[in-house]
């Protein structure tokens, strides 16, 4: 559920999500059960202001007839990427058959949505003063570390991060000499 205060976009107060899954192994092969399956998701009809809906596009284009040399204006609305398309996801075919394209879809919707769950929903007041943008700059240097890849310079050591050495900034300087 995400909570929206009222607005000049939309009327709904809350938008839902809820995320159908199948967790029994068929009984005629049960050995092929590899663990919860996403059957389907269901997202809620979201009452957009009129002309407020950011989740298309309105394109005006400009045509001329060929023949007559009349120009006239096409108006046509196109999809627009937006965090709100979250709430209208691919709808699984009746039959519970999906082809590969729709299955992507709706494992990537659902990858998206544990995302909001594990990282978004619990750290919002932090991304909301700021503070979560510093923590997830320190996080993906530790994921870094952690990755199975490591950074290498091209003599083959690590990278270590220790900076450029510049020999005029890191010599202390000398000593004063005193008149005696």
């Amino acid at each position: 559920e995400f909570h929206f205060e009222p607005n000049g976009y939309f009327n709904n107060a809350v938008l839902t999500k809820v995320y159908k899954m199948k967790c029994e192994p068929d009984p005629s092969d049960p050995f092929s059960f590899e663990g919860p399956e996403i059957i389907d998701s269901d997202g809620c009809q979201i009452d957009w202001h009129k002309g407020k809906d950011v989740t298309v596009k309105t394109i005006k284009k400009k045509q001329k007839h060929k023949g007559r040399g009349v120009v006239r204006t096409v108006t046509k609305q196109v999809p627009n990427d937006s965090f709100f398309n979250f709430f209208n996801p691919i709808k699984a075919s009746p039959d519970g058959e999906m082809d590969e394209d729709s299955e992507f879809s709706l494992a990537t919707d659902f990858e998206i949505g544990h995302f909001f769950r594990e990282r978004i929903v619990p750290r919002a007041v932090l991304y909301f003063t700021g503070e979560a943008m510093e923590d997830d700059e320190s996080f993906e240097e530790e994921e870094l570390e952690e990755g199975d890849e490591e950074e290498q310079d091209d003599d083959g050591d690590e990278d270590d991060d220790e900076g450029d050495f510049d020999p005029k900034k890191e010599q202390p300087q000398p000593a004063e000499c005193k008149q005696q």
